[in-house]
């Protein structure tokens, strides 16, 4: 019988070595492979910021490395600190890494379903272990990338960053900010909550006014999935949000990094002649390397803000989940998400196809030529000062018209359904539900009397109603009264009725409306006393 011996390579190095040389000569090794060049006293000295050999081998990774490929070996000195990048460009892409991290969690526990999508988000919010976190850090890592996306463009226009040689980056920079957009608007619809369904319905409504109407109401159908919203509308935006949008990302990414390493970051404007873009010849005397200084610096940024993110949503932060999605039920006062409010205020204005299509339109187009049509070489603020103040002014107007997109300018409503929403929201809990059901007072209120209260969760929200009831009469010239009624209606079970009582002022006819709601003391809303 032959008798086979395996051989282990391990064993070996042990017996030639002795066992300590063998096993340091194997971490070394496997650091270097990790490290993708650094072995165990290059990594010693980066911690340390000791000078680096020649050659160095801290440039290895950016060569031979998976991820510092798309990194710069080294940064001016101009832009080491956080003027005049601010980083921007770096936490975008962190941000776009943690919606994937925290997305793929929530991805675990959902399906895209009408029948049970609002489910899985309560299954989320009560049964998944650290569930309601990673939902909240998921909502408002979407919000934060939005923020901090818009503002790199903004400060990229600022420096003049997008002028030769870097008017691709700029529009590669133009498609991230779509995608980024686009890819919170299209996770807005997964809770299928009423406030999601109808802020999307107002958004996808936009592809409906694309002329010639054959054509819109072809791209209605085929972005709802039907002429309503249900299961494939839900199916498309989850594919959209999970495949079709990150992959578009990832690629403008990619682009976008590549073309930043070969200009090299673009220096504060002023310290190049006109005209100049010495960017990618950094003399030596100049130069701050990747490993340590910026390394460390671009991590200490980032556990920053994912501090800052993780505490936020632990204890203030909390991402709203209201009623399931009803179509038949339109809510009071929906707007499209806070990003795309300037374009439901450019709708107010006039027809939609204009200024929700082709303006919408032509702005993206104005974005994408920017660098192509303003072709004057300096990028000196003081050289700039038509460009910069048009942009000032495009800032102001965006902000103007997202006020218009709100529900306080020319939202006509009756007296009725704004006071009463002000107590009995239809799409939250509002503050009459959530109000302690002991400090329910049996008897009947007059919101004007508020301060009578004898408890003060009816002086708060009586109080909450006369200041909405005031705001309805000064702004509609209406004399408006309202009343609260507080019944013992079964054991354990009162039951409110809100009456809102006016006169007309063109036919000085009088009007009542009541509406009631019915408060038990084991509901999951106030319960304290």
């Amino acid at each position: 019988m032959a008798l086979f011996r395996v051989h282990i390579p391990i064993l070996d190095e042990v017996k030639s070595k002795g066992l300590k040389p063998a096993l340091r000569d194997k971490a070394d090794d496997l650091i270097t492979r990790v490290t993708a060049g650094l072995d165990i006293a290059d990594v010693r000295g980066v911690l340390r910021d000791d000078p680096p050999g020649r050659p160095n081998p801290r440039l290895k990774p950016h060569a031979e490395g998976f991820w510092l490929h798309m990194k710069p070996t080294y940064y001016h000195n101009l832009v080491d600190g956080l003027y005049p990048t601010f980083r921007l460009g770096w936490l975008s892409v962190y941000a776009f890494a943690f919606e994937i991290i925290t997305g793929v969690f929530l991805m675990i526990y959902y399906t895209p379903s009408p029948l049970i999508a609002y489910e899985n988000m309560l299954d989320i919010l009560s049964n998944v272990p650290f569930g309601r976190l990673m939902r909240d850090m998921h909502k408002l890592g979407a919000e934060v990338m939005v923020i901090v996306v818009a503002l790199h463009m903004l400060r990229t226009f600022i420096t003049g960053s997008y002028k030769f040689p870097r008017q691709f980056t700029w529009a590669t920079g133009v498609i991230l900010l779509g995608v980024t957009l686009f890819l919170s608007f299209s996770g807005y619809l997964l809770p299928w909550d009423q406030l999601s369904l109808w802020a999307v319905t107002i958004g996808a409504s936009m592809a409906e006014a694309a002329p010639p109407e054959i054509v819109g109401r072809n791209l209605n159908l085929i972005v709802r999935g039907a002429p309503e919203f249900g299961a494939g509308g839900l199916l498309r935006f989850y594919l959209l949000h999970i495949i079709a949008l990150p992959l578009a990302g990832i690629l403008a990414l990619g682009v976008h990094y590549y073309k930043v390493i070969i200009h090299g970051h673009s220096l504060p404007p002023g310290v190049e002649n006109v005209g100049e873009d010495t960017a990618r010849k950094v003399p030596m005397d100049t130069r701050t390397y990747f490993m340590p200084t910026i390394l460390t610096r671009e991590l200490w940024y980032v556990s920053g803000l994912t501090f800052l993110l993780v505490a936020y949503s632990a204890f203030i932060f909390h991402a709203p989940l209201e009623p399931h999605a009803d179509p038949l039920v339109t809510p009071l006062h929906i707007t499209s998400p806070w990003y795309f409010l300037w374009l439901q205020g450019m709708l107010k204005l006039g027809d939609k196809v204009l200024w929700g299509v082709i303006l919408p339109t032509a702005i993206i187009g104005l974005l994408v030529s920017l660098p192509y049509v303003e072709v004057g070489p300096s990028r000196r603020y003081g050289d700039r000062r038509i460009g910069l103040s048009a942009g000032i002014v495009s800032v102001i107007a965006f902000a103007v018209l997202s006020y218009m997109g709100t529900p306080y300018y020319a939202v006509p409503t009756s007296p009725d359904q704004e006071a009463v929403a002000s107590l009995l929201p239809q799409t939250q809990p509002g503050p009459l539900r959530l109000a302690p059901w002991g400090q329910l007072v049996l008897g009947s209120y007059e919101a004007a009397d508020w301060q009578q209260a004898p408890t003060p969760a009816m002086r708060e929200l009586l109080h909450t109603f006369d200041e909405e009831l005031t705001r309805v009469e000064t702004a509609d010239g209406q004399d408006v009264e309202g009343i609260m009624v507080v019944e013992d209606w079964q054991t354990d079970l009162k039951k409110v009725t809100i009456r809102v009582v006016w006169t007309d002022a063109a036919t000085n006819q009088p009007h009542e409306f009541s509406q009631t709601a019915f408060l038990h003391r084991n509901s999951d809303y106030g319960q304290g006393e």
